[in-house]
């Protein structure tokens, strides 16, 4: 099945404290925590690399405004 992506996301993972809220708020679960840690010590979230239908919900969750989205003018279709 083709899974298409109209947007990705960015995390500052210096900002990010792994409350996990983005994670949560994700419809398509593109989100997940990092397996390696940042300065202060947190799993930052991380985005897997596709699939992201840039609805913003993670960008509105996020209590350290660390998440910027972006939108494609022309969604990627994969498979």
């Amino acid at each position: 099945m083709a899974k298409r992506t109209l947007g990705y996301i960015e995390i500052d993972q210096e900002r990010c404290k792994g409350c996990g809220l983005c994670i949560d708020a994700c419809p398509v679960n593109v989100i997940k925590f990092s397996e390696s840690f940042n300065s202060k010590g947190y799993h930052p979230a991380e985005y897997i690399g596709e699939g992201c239908i840039a609805c913003m919900f993670c960008y509105y969750m996020c209590p350290d405004v660390c998440i910027t989205v972006y939108k494609y003018k022309q969604p990627v279709v994969t498979k």
